[in-house]
Formats: structure tokens, sequence, C-alpha cells
């Protein structure tokens, strides 16, 4: 069983469980992530959840929806657009049971893949495990601004442990998306779990390091939150600037937040 398909579930059941007795026009509320609504994020998730499903069962349907996506594009559509036309704008308490029922899908069919088949993507290929560990990433990332409006302070699990290793394995991406040289050492990572385990990555180094919480770490790759405003030690040059710029998603590269923009809705 693939531990990560259960993780990924585990991972929307959560937010699922937030927004299913929200009142249906709360599901329009606008958050802090570019003024993205509920609705708008559950559907990002949704669409972007059928994408891997169809990336693992069928090519020739995966080719069909990225031929779609990129005439999108190319008549100058921006990826809501796409998300609106693609989903027929399904909103509302629909798309949330529709985005719930592809979840759980989702996860009983990916549980049995072997982890390391190729599967199709928006680039490169990549491997069924790092597929549901990005839903995983995704679902959490976006999941914030969610948490984030309805002023509810997040309680997570170790299962955070995908996102970390996805932030890890992103520095030469977070680098090279941004067109700058890609430093030869990457920092020594020395990570608190939120049940208290301490996970430690690369190379030990008293100079170039980020020490701290594992969920501030996801916080700042995943950009939903400005490394000001974190409690993350910071040492070396080349864990600042990693820091100030890490994308741990595909696409363009991205501006993180600026500091303070990103925040809990403490009047809630």
């Amino acid at each position: 069983m693939l531990k990560q398909a259960f993780d990924f579930k585990n991972e929307s059941d959560e937010l699922y469980k937030i927004l299913e007795h929200l009142p249906e026009s709360d599901l329009d509320t606008k958050t802090l992530f570019k003024e993205w609504s509920f609705n708008t994020i559950i559907r990002h998730l949704h669409v972007w959840n059928y994408a891997a499903n169809i990336a693992l069962l069928n090519v020739s349907e995966w080719e069909k929806f990225s031929n779609k996506l990129n005439d999108s594009f190319s008549n100058g559509k921006s990826l809501n657009d796409f998300e609106k036309e693609f989903s027929s704008n399904l909103k509302g308490k629909k798309l949330l049971e529709k985005w719930k029922s592809l979840y759980s899908e989702i996860t009983e069919k990916f549980k049995l893949e072997d982890p390391k088949k190729r599967v199709k993507w928006v680039g490169p290929d990549m491997s069924v495990i790092s597929s549901i560990s990005a839903r995983h990433m995704e679902t959490w990332a976006h999941g914030q601004a969610i948490f984030d409006s309805l002023g509810i302070k997040r309680k997570n699990e170790d299962r955070i442990l995908n996102i970390v290793i996805i932030g890890n394995n992103t520095f030469n991406w977070s680098y090279k998306v941004n067109k700058l040289d890609i430093p030869k050492q990457i920092p020594y990572l020395k990570l608190t779990s939120p049940s208290g385990e301490l996970w430690e990555f690369n190379d030990k180094q008293n100079t170039n390091y980020i020490a701290g919480m594992a969920e501030e770490f996801c916080q700042v790759v995943t950009q939903v939150r400005n490394i000001k405003d974190v409690k993350l030690t910071v040492r070396g040059a080349i864990a600042e600037e990693w820091m100030s710029l890490a994308q741990c998603f595909a696409g363009k590269a991205q501006t993180p937040p600026k500091p303070a923009t990103r925040r809990i809705n403490l009047s809630r």
C-alpha cells in the first residue's frame, strides 16, 4: 500500500471537514491568496486531481486534457478560466461533493500502484509517488488559505513529511525557475515534526543551515508565508537566498508573498 495516497486523502478530508457545514454562500469567500475564493481553490484542486487520475489511467485522455489546457493558454485565457470551463463552472456544495468523491477514488487507485511507475504531467513525466505527493502538497498549500480565512489555527500531523521532502528536493528547481546559478551545496535542514520527531536532511553544516518547525518550512517552500513571518533559524547566504525564493511547485517563477500579507484571520 502506498502510504502517500492515504496522506493525500487524510489531508483532503481535513479540508473537507471545515467546509462541509458552511452555508453555500460562504464558499464564495475570498482568501488572501490572489483573492481566490473557496470555490476557486476547491475547483483548482478538483481539476488537477482529475488530471492526476487520468495521467495514471489513460495516456490518451491525459493528452486530450493537456491539449485543451494549451489551447486555452494560446487563446489568452488564464488558469482559472480554463478550470471554470473544464469543470462547467462547477461550484458550491456540488463542487465540494464531487471533489470529495474524486479524491477518495484517486486514493483507492494510487494506493495499489507501483511507486516508481512513470506518469505524464505538465512538463517532465514523474513517478507515481511524486504525483500523489504533489497532490498532497497542493491540497495542503491551497488549504492553508482557507484555514487562514476561517480563522482556524491548523493542527498539522507528521504526514507533512511528504511536503518537506518535496521542498528539499526542489532546491535546484527554485534556482532554475528563477534563472539563477544553482549553489553547489544545499543547506542542512534540522526540522521538528508536529509530533516532536527530529527530521534531518543533507550534510550537517554549522554555517549553512535551516532549523525550526517543519510546518514553517513547508509554509515557506509552498509560498503560503514569507520567511519573515515564521520563526525558522536561517544561517548562511545560500540558506537565506533559498528561503527568499523557494518554490516547490511547477510553473513559472512566482514571487513569495510580502511580509504580513498571508496570515490567519484573528477577527473571526
